[in-house]
C-alpha cells in the first residue's frame, strides 16, 4: 500500500513497523560491511607496507629477482583486476551502494514514520513499560 501519510511510531501498524525495521536492519548490516571494508583496506595497506620493506632486504641478500618481482609485479598492482586498489573498492561501495541505501532508508523513514528512527524498538519499549506498570 503506497501512502502519503507519515505517522508517529505509536500510530503505525505492526506491518509498517516491521517493514521499516527490516529497512533499518539492512542499513545497519551494510554499515557493518562498510567497517569490514575499511578494515580490509587498512589490512591490505599494512601488508603492502611489509612487502615494500622486504624489497630492499631481499636485494641486500642477493635475491634481486625476488626484489624485482615485488617492485614490478606485486607492489604496483591492485587487489582486484590488477588495477583496483583497496581504497577504490571502499570508495565504490561508499559512493555507490551504501550512499544509495542510506538515502532510501531516510526516504522510507520519512514516508512511513515522519522521519522517526527505530520505530519497532520504540514500540517494544512502550509495551514493556506499560506491562511493568500493570503488573
Amino acid at each position: 500500500m503506497d501512502s502519503d501519510r507519515s505517522g508517529s511510531a505509536a500510530e503505525l501498524g505492526e506491518d509498517e513497523r516491521a517493514a521499516l525495521h527490516q529497512v533499518e536492519l539492512g542499513l545497519e548490516w551494510l554499515h557493518r560491511a562498510h567497517g569490514h571494508l575499511v578494515q580490509f583496506h587498512h589490512n591490505t595497506g599494512h601488508a603492502v607496507d611489509h612487502l615494500a620493506e622486504a624489497e630492499p632486504l631481499l636485494r641486500e641478500c642477493g635475491y634481486d629477482d625476488l626484489a624485482d618481482a615485488l617492485r614490478d609485479t606485486y607492489l604496483p598492482r591492485g587487489v582486484i583486476d590488477e588495477d583496483r586498489w583497496s581504497y577504490d573498492v571502499l570508495e565504490s561501495f561508499q559512493e555507490g551502494f551504501l550512499d544509495g541505501i542510506e538515502g532510501f532508508e531516510a526516504e522510507a523513514r520519512e514516508a512511513v514514520a515522519g522521519g522517526q528512527r527505530h520505530v519497532a524498538e520504540r514500540a517494544q519499549e512502550r509495551a514493556w513499560k506499560e506491562r511493568s506498570r500493570r503488573d
